[in-house]
């Protein structure tokens, strides 16, 4: 005897193509599921890495000195909030793998300064180039309509953020 239930893949489908209900649309219910869904997004994206496999806190201190220059173990532990015993290994760390450079600071020669190399700058570029070739997969699966539901829903989220 056939079942009358639609096979798993159409309801799925048909979950995912519904309408937003009232009830979704309640902040509460709402931020539930962007936070679900945006940590989902998220850590695809971190699965994405460059050659030397870098951890979260590892990229992180790279890219804040790409941005931001020269910075003491200090300020970066402030900037990342991080313990300073933590900061200091994960510099060792990028150090050792040549991705940033300790200097001795211009002014105070107590303190250390550290900068990211041309590799470093290198393994930042190779990090962000695969995680946006892979949303870029991801985003050319969906439909025209999706994509401008995203590009709409993408300044949301950034005025989200911003507090």
């Amino acid at each position: 005897m056939r079942s009358s239930l639609p096979p798993a893949a159409d309801v799925a489908r048909a979950v995912e193509t519904a309408p937003p209900s009232v009830s979704s649309c309640r902040p509460a219910t709402l931020s539930a599921e962007l936070r679900i869904s945006v940590s989902r997004l998220h850590r695809q994206l971190r699965s994405q890495r460059g050659e030397a496999d870098l951890s979260d806190g590892q990229y992180a201190v790279l890219s804040v000195l790409d941005k931001f220059g020269p910075m003491s173990p200090g300020a970066l532990a402030d900037h990342e909030r991080m313990r300073p015993p933590s900061m200091t290994r994960t510099v060792n760390a990028l150090d050792e793998l040549g991705l940033v450079r300790k200097s001795e600071h211009p002014t105070d020669g107590r303190q250390v300064l550290v900068s990211v190399t041309e590799a470093g700058v290198a393994e930042l570029r190779e990090t962000r180039r695969r995680r946006d070739a892979w949303l870029t997969r991801r985003l050319g699966a969906l439909t025209a309509e999706d994509r401008a539901v995203l590009a709409r829903s993408s300044e949301l989220l950034r005025r989200l953020a911003a507090g």
